[in-house]
């Protein structure tokens, strides 16, 4: 196992958490390791694994739009609104007219969406799924989410399958209850697929499982860095290498240019040769902040 702080994105099977799939990248890559996002146990599809110092960068990533290929079941909803739970309701199935006029009505644009009672958010110092474990009654506040989009793809009663494209935030799960209740129905989650994260997609993730791609991939940090939104360039002379290999920030004597775009918040640092050597936080004029993962070398 090396000693590498990188970007790897993760195709993750369902069955498993999104803890346990870093299991095989914390042998493989490096034991300290994060994701910037969870994903249902029940769903599949893309997950981002940050390793080593990278996952200081998990804000980065958290803010990122998502995208889902989903399956809504119609007629049923389970207590945590997805093929996991028992069947706590039961109602008619609604048609394709009603639903596709819901959708359209109701659910594009900013919504208020109140999380499902079985999710990871807090309720007074503790996890509601946990609450909700022990029969105790949990009410949680609605949020503000945004649905860029949200398309149907098929329909075979009771089954209506949907990609949906959605802000940080946005449960997919709490999207079925509402867009059932809405249609006079009751509704849950049978298949999730999340097949993109900003500008991130699935056809370019590994399985955990295949050791020669995942130990790939951290070649490509750098790459897969260089695509993140509002992230722009600054490259350092080599008189600044040094003192940023030992968590100093560049003086501005040293910057030798600037690749930023209008509404960049964060930069690369890189020097003569194009070693990435920090990501640190850039203001309105391209002036440095403060550093949000500076590398040091692998072999220190």
């Amino acid at each position: 196992m090396g000693n590498t702080s990188s970007i790897l994105l993760i195709d993750k099977p369902s069955g498993i958490t999104s803890f346990s799939v870093l299991s095989p990248v914390k042998r493989t890559i490096d034991r300290k390791v994060g994701h910037a996002g969870t994903l249902d146990k029940f769903a599949h599809g893309l997950v981002i694994a940050l390793t080593g110092r990278f996952t200081k960068l998990n804000t980065l990533f958290s803010t990122l739009d998502k995208t889902y290929i989903a399956t809504f079941e119609f007629g049923k909803q389970t207590d945590t609104l997805d093929p996991e739970g028992n069947i706590i309701a039961e109602s008619d199935v609604p048609d394709l007219e009603t639903l596709s006029a819901v959708i359209k009505d109701s659910f594009t644009g900013e919504i208020d969406q109140i999380p499902p009672v079985y999710s990871a958010v807090h309720v007074n110092g503790k996890r509601s799924y946990a609450l909700a474990r022990s029969n105790m009654e949990v009410t949680l506040e609605s949020r503000k989410v945004t649905i860029y989009s949200l398309d149907i793809i098929s329909w075979e009663k009771p089954y209506l399958t949907v990609k949906i494209h959605c802000s940080k935030g946005t449960y997919v799960r709490s999207l079925a209850r509402d867009i059932a209740l809405a249609a006079g129905s009751r509704g849950y989650v049978t298949q999730l697929e999340r097949i993109s994260i900003g500008p991130y997609s699935i056809s370019d993730a590994v399985s955990v499982d295949d050791k020669e791609s995942l130990s790939a991939m951290t070649a490509r940090t750098r790459e897969l860095l260089g695509v993140l939104p509002k992230t722009g360039i600054i490259e350092i002379a080599d008189k600044a290498r040094v003192p940023m290999m030992h968590g100093n920030l560049p003086k501005e004597e040293y910057i030798v240019s600037r690749k930023l775009s209008c509404g960049d918040e964060y930069a690369l640092i890189l020097d003569k040769e194009g070693t990435m050597l920090a990501v640190v936080t850039v203001d309105s004029i391209g002036k440095i902040g403060k550093s949000v993962a500076i590398l040091k070398q692998e072999n220190e």
